[in-house]
């Protein structure tokens, strides 16, 4: 089993330059930044780190991951966030697990023993409400289904919802494996807060596209 970490990054330069020198190379079989247009040094540190860095032509972070697909080594792909919302150490955790045979793997801010200190009132909510969605309408057991932070093996990743850009590929992940009733697992994990570029999702525009996800994928017949 191959392992891609793979970094979305727009002007993400101080979370980079804090976070990744506590990613071990060992952990994974190669490191992949895809950028969409960062103009503060971001892919030139990727690129003395040694990172594969892709540059994005399109707009927005789902077809960010329609286009770098295609590229990646690995059978599983580690999803993380270099703003520091995701904590390196629990790659090898990810790792681990998928290696017990799951088909994905979430790193949930919401179990017993982890907390996010990025959540606002509203977020917390849209969190908890989406979750409670794909769970009633697709059988899933998530407590936490929006997280960037996760591994999934990348013959998942087919028909992405492009036409719903600011949903993410996460809610679709989520959906994909309740309907199919395929292996999931979710350990626990923090959430620390953003450094940085300030945050780039919209939780109205986001949670609009999310919601027409949803829609779109109760009518869908597979």
């Amino acid at each position: 089993m191959k392992t891609t970490l793979l970094l979305p990054t727009l002007n993400e330069i101080e979370g980079m330059k804090l976070i990744m020198p506590r990613v071990k190379r060992e952990w994974v079989d190669e490191i992949v930044v895809i950028d969409g247009g960062s103009t503060d040094g971001t892919v030139e540190y990727a690129k003395e780190q040694g990172y594969r860095v892709i540059h994005q032509t399109t707009r927005g972070i789902t077809r960010a991951y329609q286009e770098v697909l295609p590229h990646l080594k690995g059978d599983v792909v580690i999803a993380f966030s270099p703003d520091n919302n995701s904590v390196p150490e629990r790659i090898p955790d990810l790792v681990t697990k998928m290696r017990e045979g799951y088909d994905m793997v979430i790193v949930s801010r919401y179990l017993p023993g982890a907390t996010s200190d990025d959540d606002d009132a509203v977020t917390a909510f849209g969190n908890w409400m989406f979750t409670k969605m794909i769970n009633v309408f697709f059988g899933g057991s998530y407590t936490d289904s929006l997280v960037m932070m996760r591994a999934w093996r990348i013959e998942l990743e087919r028909d992405l919802p492009v036409r719903y850009p600011r949903a993410g590929i996460e809610p679709y992940l989520s959906i994909r494996c309740a309907k199919r009733k395929l292996k999931v697992g979710e350990i626990p994990g923090d959430e620390p807060l953003r450094v940085g570029s300030p945050r780039k999702m919209s939780p109205f525009f986001n949670g609009l596209d999310i919601l027409r996800l949803i829609g779109s994928e109760l009518l869908r017949r597979d």
